[in-house]
């Protein structure tokens, strides 16, 4: 697992934090090279270096805490304390301890799917020992795959518990999904739901369930059980909508007493929005399609959260308050960049906003702990994006088509990623029964 300390560009940390007593602020600089000149005046550090120097640079500013230990800050601390907004990581594997130095860097969640298991798993060793042991146990391969699944999703739990009770179940989870084969199965995927969740045992687990037409009753029932869930791949304002209204109808439905730990997220892609629609702009060709390319994604995203706020407000919502119930946040996933042209924090610096979560794999974490900008963007221009909603709208692009094609796309995705990872370990699994003989 890649770390976030591993950075092979400089990075600078001048933001002022806010100081949560009052001594000294520290700095804590990591150099691989001595050829410099310091000047420190206050709380801010200038750095004068050799520019014929390549060297890796990272300043952090620290705050030296009661019994003179170091927090270090990072610009995932900043986004959180002053934004609202929950950095995530969108990656697991073995050894799960190496999420460690990542929520000390200000990690406040992990998110997994059936692609980022077929990684891990198929590329890694430090599966073989489990693999092994259930195969010799006489499990079969579906048993295999979850049984790894179930104890990195746990032993994730466990590192993140402490985020998880400081905040009352606002962050520190992580994501398990229910089998992708069951996109199109209403009542297996509740049931997968409820056996995935029993199977994990941990409060700070959210169960992944796709939002697909047929899976949406399944959120409602799912989440009027008492499971938090995190609702996955939603690509269209029209598909968001129905699924913040499954989340009402099950807080609504539940009949449980305490429904304040009952949470959920619902995860907006992003990307890959303007993958298909770049591509789809290039066939009109015109200049004024050409020049909306790379605006799409983060336009529907702006208007999503805008929906976000009208439907959590009012009094059907606040009906809902009075019973401890808490907002389903929107959580922008497909945030690494596709395009090489694109900056890489395209689609994370434009969507900070209070409330939400940004989950980012490593490319994208990296590229914002180095040089992102924090700041509340998400509603800066709401009528920009509306216009280059209603702009793309009359050249010619259904939004409409574009939610159901990324849609189908990123379900076959993640079957063929599941099903990839089931045959390896199958044929694995023979040779090591062949091995035995």
């Amino acid at each position: 697992m890649t770390s976030i300390c591993k950075l092979s560009n400089p990075c600078f940390s001048s933001t002022s934090y806010g100081s949560r007593s009052s001594s000294t602020p520290k700095f804590v600089v990591h150099l691989r090279t001595s050829t410099f000149n310091h000047t420190l005046s206050g709380s801010k550090l200038s750095l004068v270096i050799n520019p014929s120097i390549r060297a890796s640079l990272c300043v952090k500013c620290s705050q030296a805490d009661g019994n003179g230990s170091s927090v270090k800050k990072t610009t995932l601390h900043h986004l959180y304390e002053t934004q609202g907004q929950s950095p995530w990581y969108d990656n697991l594997c073995r050894p799960v301890t190496d999420l460690i130095p990542l929520i000390d860097s200000g990690v406040r969640g992990v998110t997994s799917n059936p692609a980022i298991f077929q990684k891990a798993i198929s590329t890694s060793n430090a599966y073989n020992d489990q693999f092994r042991e259930l195969v010799q146990a006489g499990k079969d391969i579906d048993s295999v795959y979850w049984e790894l699944v179930v104890k990195d999703i746990q032993d994730a739990c466990k590192l993140f518990e402490t985020i998880y009770d400081k905040t009352d179940g606002g962050d520190g989870s992580v994501s398990v999904e229910v089998s992708p084969r069951l996109a199109d199965d209403t009542e297996g995927t509740v049931e997968a739901a409820k056996w995935l969740h029993k199977k994990v045992e941990r409060s700070n687990v959210y169960i992944k369930i796709p939002a697909t037409a047929p899976c949406i009753p399944s959120i409602k029932e799912v989440i009027s059980l008492g499971i938090s869930v995190n609702v996955t791949l939603i690509f269209s304002l029209s598909r968001y909508e129905a699924v913040i209204d499954a989340y009402l109808d099950g807080l609504e439905a539940s009949g449980l007493s305490d429904l304040s730990r009952v949470t959920s997220v619902a995860s907006f892609f992003v990307s890959r929005v303007d993958t298909l629609i770049d591509k789809l702009l290039e066939k009109i060709g015109t200049p004024e399609a050409l020049d909306l390319r790379g605006k799409a994604a983060n336009a529907q995203a702006a208007l999503a959260y805008d929906l976000y706020q009208k439907k959590f407000s009012g009094p059907r919502w606040e009906a809902l308050v009075k019973k401890g119930c808490q907002k389903q946040r929107l959580l922008w996933a497909s945030t690494s960049v596709k395009n090489p042209a694109y900056p890489d924090t395209l689609y994370v610096d434009p969507l900070i906003g209070p409330d939400t979560v940004s989950t980012m794999p490593d490319q994208a974490l990296q590229a914002f702990i180095d040089h992102g900008s924090v700041a509340r963007t998400i509603d800066a221009n709401l009528s920009e994006a509306e216009g280059i909603y209603s702009a793309l709208e009359k050249l010619g692009i259904d939004w409409g088509f574009v939610g159901s094609q990324l849609e189908l796309e990123g379900v076959d995705s993640f079957k063929k990623s599941f099903d990839s990872l089931l045959d390896s370990l199958q044929e694995k699994a023979n040779t090591l029964k062949l091995v035995s003989l």
